[in-house]
């Protein structure tokens, strides 16, 4: 069994031969030990089973924290759905049992299983692991030890564990290559069940060292897309990754197709418009440094147009115009243009946005400014020079509320634009 933290430990049991093992053996240990037990509340006699762990704590001496499921499955698989549920039980279980880790009862044999399915969807570096040891607050002590070696150990102590139906469940991918699959692969080759262990293990060494160099990369700065290249690959996926993560997005929740396009997009030459990802948020690149931002679209209808008189202030964050113009709010439309202050010429509207750095998903929300049908502010990137107050007019002080930014923070170019990769 793999070392584990001498501070408190909440062992997930389940009820099973695995879970009951697992609590069993750090309790011998004189681990100090905490059950969590979730009734997912999906077949009859579930509620037996959360009597029956609840039992053996008691004789144990060993604090049980439970739950029963009472809200509707999400909505997906079954298994994916009910994964779910149990590990946010589990996260609430360890804030109130103050404990450091969470231990899952994941055996040699669930590692292979894993790592088969992987290669069989076709998977990278991280897939080919199975699953790592650890993950978070979430430690796999068990994953160097084979099932047969659990069910040994409880018939050794008299233990009778419960035996889940679902393991036995061909309708479920997991099961038949549990049953099929595998059984298979170690008849017709002797030992590749071990020397698949012993791949997957090495693959996870391998990850551990590319997660630690892509930490240690955005440790030290934001991330660009000169950065991200000169890593290696899977350094490179690791980076991606964790910069997703970073951004609250879930562990795992990246697909290679997923880190396949955001590096893509990384690369030089003619730029996208970005990778939506899961959870709501979506990857760009804005000059050379790489976000992951929340895919939502600025909101129209919260944006505050407020204008008063002016003898002319220091405010930043305002435009100072002419006097008597009739203001409204308004967004980009085809055919925008403006003379901007500073500039030589009329430009269009796209252009100052792309020389702002404003990223093409933002656009469409930015807010703009117009007096009647001529476009007088960009709020935070350029002025109509034409509408712009003289130094002797008492004109108008213009405000939107939320102010817009610039995702780079930095003004538009108000030179002609040379040829450059679009954002």
């Amino acid at each position: 069994m793999a070392e584990l933290s001498t501070a408190r430990i909440l062992v997930a049991v389940s009820g099973g031969p695995d879970s009951t093992a697992l609590l069993l053996a750090l309790h011998e240990a004189g681990r100090e030990v905490v059950a969590a037990h979730f009734d997912h509340a999906l077949r009859e006699g579930s509620d037996q089973v959360a009597r029956e762990v609840a039992a053996m704590c008691a004789g144990l001496g060993v604090p049980v924290i439970a739950e029963r499921r009472t809200e509707p499955l999400p909505k997906g698989s079954l298994q994916a759905a009910a994964r779910t549920l149990r590990y946010a039980f589990l996260d609430r279980a360890r804030a109130e049992s103050r404990a450091v880790v969470v231990a899952l009862a994941h055996t040699a044999d669930d590692l292979v299983e894993g790592a088969a399915l992987h290669m069989l969807r076709g998977c990278g570096l991280a897939g080919f692991r199975g699953m790592p040891a650890r993950r978070g607050h979430h430690v796999r002590p068990f994953l160097g030890v084979w099932r047969r070696d659990v069910r040994e150990f409880l018939e050794q102590r008299g233990v009778v564990a419960y035996e889940d139906p679902a393991n036995v469940d061909t309708r479920f991918a997991r099961v038949r290559a549990r049953l099929l699959i595998l059984p298979s692969l170690e008849r017709d080759r002797p030992g590749i069940l071990r020397r698949l262990h012993a791949a997957a293990l090495a693959a996870s060494t391998w990850h551990d060292v590319a997660a630690r160099e892509a930490s240690q990369r955005l440790a030290a700065g934001p991330l660009t897309g000169t950065g991200l290249r000169a890593l290696n690959d899977a350094a490179a996926s690791a980076a991606l990754q964790l910069l997703y993560v970073q951004a609250g997005g879930s562990e795992p929740g990246l697909s290679r197709a997923h880190i396949a396009a955001m590096r893509r997009l990384a690369q030089p030459g003619p730029g996208g418009r970005g990778v939506d990802l899961p959870g709501g948020l979506r990857f760009r690149i804005v000059g050379d440094l790489m976000q992951v931002v929340p895919s939502r679209l600025r909101s129209r209808e919260a944006t505050r147009l407020d204008v008063r008189a002016c003898a002319g202030c220091a405010d930043g964050h305002a435009a100072h115009l002419r006097p008597g113009l009739r203001l409204s709010l308004g967004f980009r439309r085809p055919g925008l243009r403006m003379r901007p202050v500073g500039g030589r010429g009329t430009r269009k509207v796209q252009d100052i946005f792309v020389d702002a750095r404003v990223p093409r998903e933002e656009r469409d929300g930015w807010p703009l400014v117009f007096a009647g049908e001529r476009l007088a502010w960009i709020p935070g990137i350029a002025i109509e020079a034409d509408l712009t107050r003289r130094p002797e007019e008492r004109g108008l002080h213009v405000t939107v509320t939320p102010m817009p930014v610039a995702s780079a923070g930095k003004i538009a170019r108000l030179e002609t634009p040379k040829a450059r990769e679009e954002i």
